[in-house]
C-alpha cells in the first residue's frame, strides 16, 4: 500500500487499536508440511475475543480525541470491513460488534436502543461467544446495517475464499468497486486486521471528496469484477489434481513447474523454476 500527498484514502490519525496475544488457534508446527494445525472453536473465540478488545479501545482512544461528542459505536462508520477467514464469521462480527455496544450502553438507556434486549442484561459480555440467544438476536436486529456498511465487502471473498494476510484489503477494494464515486466520497470506513497466534488492529479511514484523486484510484480497480469473470472453470476432479501436484512439490528443490501459462492473465507473474539451492526465479506473462 502507498501512503502519499492528496491520498484518496486518508487514515484516520490517533484512531488505531491494537490487540496481541499468544495463543494457539492455527498455527503451523510440521515445517514439512503447507497446512496449519487448527482449532476450530478456539480459532473462533480469539478472532472475537481480538475485535471486543481493539473495538472497545478504539472507541476510548475516539471519546478521547472527541471528548465533546463522546458517543462512539457502530452508527459512527459508514462502512466496516474485515479480515475475512469465511463470509460468515464477517456477518457474526458486524453483530459482535453490536454486541459491544449494548454492553457498553449505560443499563438505563438499554431498553429505547435496544428494545425487548433485557434478557441479556446479567450476561457479561466473555460468556457470549458461543451464546446461540444473544449471536441470532443480535445478527437479526444488525441484518439490515450489515446489508449497508459490509455485506458488498464480500465481492471477492465470496468467490475467492480466504486469502489470508490479503483478506482484508480485497474487502476493501470490494467496497470501492461496488459503490460509485459519489457514494463513497467522505465515507468513514472501519477495518479489521487479524492475524492467528495472534495479533489484531482496529482503524479507520476516510475517503475524500477530492473527485481526482478518487477517480485515480478506481481507475485502477476497474478491472478487478471483469477479471474474476474470465476465470477458468475446472471440474472438482481437475482441483483436486492441482493440489495434489501442489503437494508433491512443497519445498522440492530443484523444481521446474509443470503448469503451463495459458489461462494466466496477461502481467501476470509466475514461478519459473526453482534451483538446486532453492533460489527461485521468476517471469512475467506478456501484456
Amino acid at each position: 500500500m502507498l501512503v502519499g500527498p492528496n491520498a484518496p484514502l486518508v487514515f484516520d490519525r490517533g484512531l488505531r487499536a491494537t490487540y496481541m496475544k499468544h495463543t494457539w488457534d492455527f498455527y503451523k508446527p510440521d515445517l514439512t508440511s503447507e497446512y496449519p494445525t487448527v482449532d476450530g472453536k478456539l480459532s473462533i473465540q480469539c478472532y472475537l475475543n481480538a475485535l471486543d478488545n481493539c473495538y472497545q479501545l478504539y472507541c476510548e482512544k475516539a471519546r478521547a480525541l472527541s471528548p465533546t461528542s463522546p458517543v462512539v459505536g457502530l452508527d459512527t462508520f459508514d462502512s466496516v470491513i474485515f479480515h475475512t477467514p469465511f463470509c460468515k464469521l464477517v456477518q457474526k462480527s458486524l453483530a459482535r460488534i453490536g454486541v459491544n455496544d449494548y454492553f457498553m450502553t449505560p443499563p438505563s438507556k438499554r431498553p429505547a436502543r435496544f428494545p425487548g434486549f433485557e434478557k441479556f442484561d446479567q450476561l457479561a459480555l466473555e460468556d457470549t461467544y458461543f451464546d446461540k440467544d444473544v449471536e441470532k438476536a443480535f445478527m437479526t436486529y444488525y441484518d439490515e446495517v450489515y446489508k449497508a456498511k459490509t455485506a458488498k465487502s464480500l465481492l471477492v471473498a465470496s468467490q475467492l475464499g480466504n486469502m489470508y494476510t490479503a483478506s482484508l484489503y480485497s474487502s476493501l477494494v470490494s467496497l470501492l468497486i461496488t459503490h460509485s464515486c459519489e457514494e463513497l466520497m467522505g465515507r468513514k470506513v472501519a477495518l479489521f486486521s487479524y492475524g492467528s497466534g495472534l495479533a489484531s488492529s482496529l482503524y479507520s479511514l476516510t475517503i475524500t471528496k477530492d473527485a481526482t484523486a478518487l477517480g485515480s484510484i478506481m481507475d485502477n480497480l476497474k478491472n478487478i469484477a471483469p477479471n474474476l469473470e474470465k476465470r477458468h472453470k475446472l471440474t472438482p476432479e481437475q482441483f483436486c489434481a492441482v493440489l495434489e501436484t501442489r503437494e508433491q512439490n512443497c519445498h522440492k528443490a530443484p523444481l521446474e513447474p509443470s503448469g503451463g501459462i495459458d489461462g494466466l492473465f496477461p502481467g501476470t507473474y509466475y514461478l519459473k523454476n526453482i534451483d538446486h539451492m532453492h533460489r527461485r526465479q521468476y517471469d512475467r506473462v506478456p501484456k
